[in-house]
């Protein structure tokens, strides 16, 4: 397919300040962060806002005073602000997804869908927010009743990555808010249009349900802000999405301190291909997984364990799909794959499909990169598909590249354990007709991730289910399922309405 022609910077900058005009973000230039689009690979302006050397320390300040007051409002009144918050994104969903593709190149109906993850996460949270449920346990004492209850964490920092840029602070914040706690954000320093965009929609929210003006800061600044929100023994609980590397820095920073760390980290993601599989089904599930977001999710689809029988006629598909993938401007409605987010990234996916070779690998489609004459600062690839005799070194580490590794296997317990020999564990998935393969590869001993799917690929997740994964992928839960507990403290209560004392374990004291 012919490159899609991209828009010049100009048009790009013109269209991020009509879209942050339209939320209520007045621009002024400055000399604080630095918006940049991978769209051209281009500066569009600075910005005055910034954050000083004690910012942090104020942020965590004011929410941490707001916490008092917001701990106390019934939980139902603080589901009445992000019930107005989903109504400001329903309302801004095309402002919001221009800036996401602006500042993270994403295609429009990926970023359009990401709005709509926001969208939804609110509507989950609402309902939630009648549904803070305890529980009550049967005492083995007469006259005597046990109980759960869930009670506000206190000041949650979130720290977020490029290529969810609002997503993952809506799954977080809209929580947190419910439950009871408030918000310190610190996104990433490449996407600090969409996070001011999203963060002046909160406070027309706060505003209009007057709720504390400091519930939720927006902490813009470099690792030394999340730094800071790390160390910090007023910041309860510190969500982190991000690499594994940054996961070894942050976790044991806030447990030396005591406090709660919820990590979303990488993901070196796997399907699994039987000889009963739906090949038509598998192809179009497998491409959307490892060249949507032009691979770069946590989620992307990075391993194909493929049946023996069914690789040569897979591997024709996919190559044929590969070579017919339009690249180029994510805003063109027939764009499938827009920018990788650096000339950076491009570097490291070169460098990742150099070792591949070197250890046996054999790059069937794509690889390339393309419009480098129209824009020198960008970097766009052809999603690349590799051949590899086995799992070598580089299969095993995770690259945030449209890369997609196929190897074979004659076994199903052998395709399982491929599947598990990584160190992460975040997403996963089976594409066959065959029951008792589906439910072996989602029992206990199958798949070791967080998220294992049948019949469809490994991205692509609902908000209704938490979202996590295990190993290197740090262990925590966001968005929907029972992941609200993680911004939440339970306390265990007797209560005595016997008249006499009796104690536990039928013990004897005076």
């Amino acid at each position: 397919m012919p490159d899609t022609p991209l828009p010049s910077t100009g048009s790009l900058r013109d269209r991020a300040r009509t879209a942050l005009r339209r939320v209520g973000v007045t621009v002024t230039e400055g000399d604080g962060p630095v918006a940049r689009t991978p769209i051209t690979g281009e500066h569009l302006f600075g910005l005055e806002t910034g954050t000083a050397a004690g910012e942090a320390d104020r942020a965590v300040t004011a929410a941490a005073a707001a916490f008092r007051a917001w701990c106390t409002t019934p939980a139902p009144a603080r589901g009445d602000l992000v019930r107005r918050l989903g109504d400001l994104l329903r309302e801004h969903k095309d402002d919001l997804a221009d800036l996401i593709t602006i500042e993270a190149g994403k295609i429009r109906s990926e970023a359009r869908g990401e709005v709509q993850e926001m969208i939804d996460i609110c509507d989950f949270a609402v309902g939630l927010s009648r549904q803070l449920y305890g529980r009550t346990i049967a005492s083995e004492r007469p006259g005597h009743r046990l109980a759960e209850t869930w009670h506000p964490l206190g000041v949650v920092g979130v720290i977020s990555t490029f290529n969810f840029p609002a997503a993952v602070w809506s799954w977080n914040t809209a929580i947190a808010l419910v439950c009871g706690d408030t918000v310190v954000w610190k996104p990433s320093e490449l996407t600090p249009l969409i996070s001011l965009a999203a963060g002046r929609l909160l406070d027309r929210a706060v505003e209009d349900a007057g709720a504390p003006a400091d519930v939720h800061r927006l902490l813009l600044g470099d690792r030394v802000a999340g730094e800071r929100l790390a160390d910090d023994p007023r910041v309860a609980l510190v969500s982190a999405t991000g690499s594994t590397r940054m996961g070894r820095e942050i976790g044991p920073r806030v447990m030396a301190r005591f406090g709660r760390v919820l990590l979303e980290l990488g993901g070196n993601n796997a399907s699994v291909v039987t000889p009963s599989a739906d090949l038509d089904l598998a192809t179009h599930g497998i491409v959307f997984a490892a060249a949507g977001t032009a691979g770069q999710r946590c989620t992307t689809l990075r391993r194909l364990i493929v049946h023996r029988d069914v690789t040569g006629d897979l591997v024709d598909r996919l190559t044929d799909a590969y070579r017919k993938l339009p690249i180029g401007d994510p805003f063109a409605d027939h764009t499938l794959v827009g920018p990788l987010i650096s000339t950076a990234a491009h570097d490291t996916m070169r460098q990742a499909l150099d070792r591949a070779q070197d250890e046996g690998g054999e790059l069937l489609a794509g690889g390339r990169r393309r419009l480098a004459d129209a824009a020198p600062h960008a970097a766009y690839a052809e999603p690349a598909l590799v051949r590899m005799p086995e799992q070598t070194g580089v299969v095993g580490a995770e690259t945030f590249a449209p890369i997609l590794y196929v190897m074979t296997y004659d076994r199903f317990d052998d395709a399982i354990a491929m599947h598990n020999d990584v160190p992460q564990g975040l997403s996963s998935s089976i594409f066959t007709r065959d029951q008792q393969e589906a439910e072996r590869f989602l029992a206990a001993d199958g798949s070791d991730c967080g998220i294992a799917n049948v019949n469809i690929g490994t991205s692509g997740a609902e908000i209704g289910g938490a979202f996590g994964g295990e190993k290197e992928t740090g262990g925590g839960r966001e968005s929907g399922s029972d992941a609200w507990r993680a911004y939440m403290r339970r306390a265990t209560n007797t209560i005595n309405y016997s008249g006499s004392l009796a104690l536990a374990q039928n013990v004897s004291f005076l």
